[in-house]
């Protein structure tokens, strides 16, 4: 069975060196064509791009900086001739003005990458705390974290973000969430009770810590086992403790035979429990699945879930 999709402007900082980008990485961080980056390249001036040996274009993390800042305000209706007349403080300062109108998040996400490349914490959690004020804690995962991850994900592809990076920002996210999970009342009394865990070699720990955030605020009972768990390891609690629905997020690549071995032991060795399933590498899972898998494609589905 399958239910329908789980589904502030300051970059004066220093990007390192290392950071390279295509025009590309460009086009895909800011939404703007190719083409069109040339065309304000030449006629605007507004930055110079390098060029490899083979004369393709590559561009810094300051041009990167800058291609954001102005993929904001152009995203937003203000004409590139103007952007162009704009000094960079001005620029910033329209930035925050039109951010204060309650606009898109794209802001606090350019800025939280922008945090993440030069490591720099303090502003990492001044952005993170006022999108939760303005927000609410939940949008901010949803609207501003999730986006911010999925560009963060890109540029670890490409090779712009190295490791340390990632785990500096990603070790914040996972602090905050934790808090918040910490801070709610844990329901003895409800009826269903949750399992989560991730399955061996998978360690990608936020969603799974947003999905308990979510169901202990819903009122669940929850319990989580955290990344990287052998099945095995599950039969003494789920036995003991009378667990009715096991939750896992898939996100690292794995072969469709891997996946569907997967599921068919966590079907099996679990009969009588609601399995549930989130995450990217569930899209290639044959149907029809067991009678007691769920894939779940978007949050509020994974509440109703929980309901039957």
């Amino acid at each position: 069975m399958e239910h329908p999709a789980p589904n502030c402007l300051n970059l004066a900082f220093t990007i390192p060196a290392l950071n390279t980008f295509t025009i590309k990485d460009i086009e895909n961080f800011t939404g703007i064509k190719a083409h069109t980056i040339r065309i304000w390249e030449q006629r605007f001036q507004l930055f110079q791009a390098r060029r490899k040996d083979t004369n393709h274009r590559i561009y810094d993390g300051d041009d990167l900086k800058t291609l954001l800042r102005i993929a904001y305000l152009y995203h937003h209706g203000v004409k590139i001739s103007r952007i162009a007349a704009l000094s960079e403080p001005q620029q910033n300062e329209l930035s925050l003005e039109i951010a204060s109108k309650g606009a898109s998040p794209m802001l606090p996400i350019h800025e939280l990458i922008a945090a993440t490349l030069d490591y720099d914490h303090l502003h990492f959690e001044r952005i993170f705390s006022s999108q939760v004020l303005h927000l609410g804690f939940e949008r901010c995962i949803t609207q501003v974290i999730y986006p911010y991850l999925e560009r963060i994900g890109v540029l670890w592809l490409t090779g712009n973000v190295i490791p340390a990076q990632e785990h500096f920002s990603s070790n914040i996210i996972r602090t905050k969430i934790m808090t918040a999970i910490d801070g709610l009342p844990m329901n003895g009394d409800a009826k269903a009770h949750y399992l989560l865990f991730l399955p061996e070699g998978e360690f990608h720990e936020i969603p799974l810590l947003f999905v308990q955030y979510l169901l202990k605020k819903h009122g669940q009972l929850v319990t989580s086992f955290g990344a990287n768990v052998p099945l095995p390891d599950l039969q003494p609690f789920i036995t003991r403790k009378k667990v009715t629905h096991l939750y896992t997020h898939l996100l690292t690549n794995v072969t469709q035979q891997a996946m569907q071995r997967f599921i068919t032991d966590l079907s099996t060795q679990f009969p009588d429990v609601s399995i549930l399933l989130s995450g990217p590498q569930t899209w290639q899972l044959k149907q029809p699945l067991p009678a007691n898998v769920f894939v779940v494609r978007q949050l509020d589905k994974l509440l109703e879930a929980g309901r039957r």
